[in-house]
């Protein structure tokens, strides 16, 4: 079974990055990202694994049976919040030239682009020589700190150019909540709410506005929330748009499950999640992706692929399909 990690990390550091950015921005005081403060590490009880360190990663992989790991940002990924639009195109193109030359020291690594959404003209041109340049797979984003969600017409080109270079769009949020909320008073708070609840934001986002109609060729991805919010949320949007979605997301002319079904549109699981059977039985078994969020301090390593292979209620096909014929679909290996 040729496994696909479609949804791994590496862990950025400012002083990798710097060697990256051009002045005046190598040059800045401070870390290069805003940070919330927050103790990720629990006061050094849980942390991550490792620090880009190349060869012991492949050998995890190994141990794990992963022939290929697709690269996602850490830190970077609050770039769309940067006030500072200038900084926020440099960053990008920093980033990417960095992690293209992590994944020049393997061909078991791929690896997916940022673009700064602040300047939609500049992130179509960071996407095409993202791709064509550095041979990175997919364009990812997180929307904390955008002032619009991803199915305005605003970024239309960029999905326009995507579709053309045949690369997917991952919505990987982070930890920040949805915009205004500032309520948390602890990581776990923010750490629960974050993430899932700005994806279903975006996915309502792109979805009414008609995304999955004018660019019937794109394919989109929504990681790091497990796959058990799907079943509620078609249902929900479905009610929604069956008694208001003609007046108000006429760009939506299908149900949003329907959309969903056709196979464009895919998800990634939790190794251990109780519902992915019924996932399955709702969307079908075509649609879902293996993700390890290796080396982060809440993945299963080295028990990740031995969990989804262990289970029970879930067919051989299934797990063919989830650990890695899937991912080949989704990022266009195929």
């Amino acid at each position: 079974m040729n496994i696909i990690d479609a949804d791994g990390h590496i862990v950025e550091k400012d002083s990798e990055l710097r060697k990256y950015l051009p002045e005046p921005h190598s040059k800045r005081m401070g870390s290069l990202r805003p940070s919330d403060g927050l103790d990720t590490s629990l006061g050094g009880l849980v942390g991550d694994l490792l620090n880009n360190d190349i060869p012991t990663r492949l050998k995890d992989m190994d141990q794990e049976g992963i022939e290929v790991s697709v690269l996602f940002l850490t830190g970077s990924f609050a770039v769309n919040s940067f006030i500072e639009r200038e900084y926020a195109i440099a960053y990008a193109r920093a980033y990417n030239d960095f992690v293209a030359d992590v994944c020049r020291q393997s061909p078991r690594l791929r690896a997916v682009a940022m673009v700064p959404l602040q300047d939609p003209a500049a992130a179509v041109e960071e996407a095409n020589r993202a791709v064509t340049k550095l041979g990175l797979c997919s364009i990812a984003v997180a929307t904390q700190g955008m002032k619009e969600h991803l199915g305005s017409k605003t970024f239309w080109p960029l999905y326009e150019e995507m579709q053309r270079l045949n690369v997917p769009l991952c919505v990987h949020n982070r930890r920040g909540g949805p915009a205004g909320e500032s309520r948390f008073d602890s990581f776990i708070f923010m750490h629960t709410i974050g993430r899932p609840v700005e994806t279903f934001i975006q996915f309502a986002g792109l979805m009414y506005g008609g995304i999955a109609e004018r660019f019937p060729k794109l394919r989109v991805s929504f990681l790091e929330c497990g796959v058990g919010w799907i079943p509620y949320w078609m249902e929900r949007m479905d009610e929604e748009w069956e008694k208001r979605g003609k007046v108000e997301a006429p760009l939506c002319k299908h149900k949003p499950s329907e959309y969903i079904k056709q196979g464009n549109w895919f998800f990634a699981t939790e190794p251990e999640e109780e519902t992915l059977p019924y996932v399955i039985e709702r969307i079908g078994d075509d649609k879902i992706l293996f993700a390890s969020d290796y080396p982060h301090w809440d993945g299963l390593f080295p028990n990740v692929t031995k969990t989804i292979r262990g289970r029970k209620d879930i067919s051989e096909q299934a797990k063919s399909r989830i650990l890695g014929e899937n991912a080949k679909r989704f990022y266009g290996w195929q």
